[in-house]
């Protein structure tokens, strides 16, 4: 299987050119992710819990998926696609912010993203690959936000980094009581 390449991007999001996506991990250079988060009509998150044989960040918990946008394609269009493929469901997506971050793992890699952060909304169970997906459930953000706490090796590092501005998003758009 041909591996994957990854938009190199700089600080404003601009194309700057491709590269295989384990070469961009391993020289740590910025390029365009996404991230879904998909919750239900009670509020809460579906979590994924990443397969065993991930060749980084195995059985641990993040967000409904994650991955990176190909040559020509949209962020909308990365995300549905890629939720499609874990999860096996279909739903709009809105893209609500973008942000830079950089997460090294033990194993040398490096994720250095300008991630493209998107929401959805489902009240059904996924049907979960399993080549990618481990296990899944659902979580109320508060718990998620208590739990990364309380045991942070559970979660993979992009996760622990993307929640945080995920939750200051949700914070800051609740209305005043």
């Amino acid at each position: 299987m041909k591996e994957e390449n990854v938009i190199l991007v700089n600080e404003d999001d601009k194309p700057i050119g491709l590269m295989p996506k384990m070469e961009a991990h391993e020289k740590a250079l910025l390029h365009r992710a996404f991230s879904v988060f998909i919750m239900n009509k009670r509020g809460e998150i579906m979590l994924q819990q990443r397969a065993e044989d991930k060749y980084h960040s195995p059985l641990l918990w993040t967000n409904t998926c994650c991955s990176h946008q190909r040559d020509g394609e949209t962020n909308i269009e990365a995300g549905k696609r890629r939720l499609y493929e874990e999860m096996g469901f279909e739903v709009e997506l809105k893209e609500l912010f973008s942000f830079i971050y950089k997460a090294p793992f033990d194993n040398g890699l490096t994720e250095h993203e300008l991630d493209h952060v998107m929401i959805g909304y489902y009240d059904d169970e996924p049907k979960i690959n399993p080549e990618e997906v481990a296990s899944w459930k659902w979580m109320f953000p508060e718990a998620i936000k208590q739990d990364i706490g309380e045991n942070p090796e559970q979660y993979t590092e992009w996760f622990k980094i993307i929640f945080d501005r995920f939750f200051e998003y949700f914070e800051a758009k609740k209305p005043v009581q």
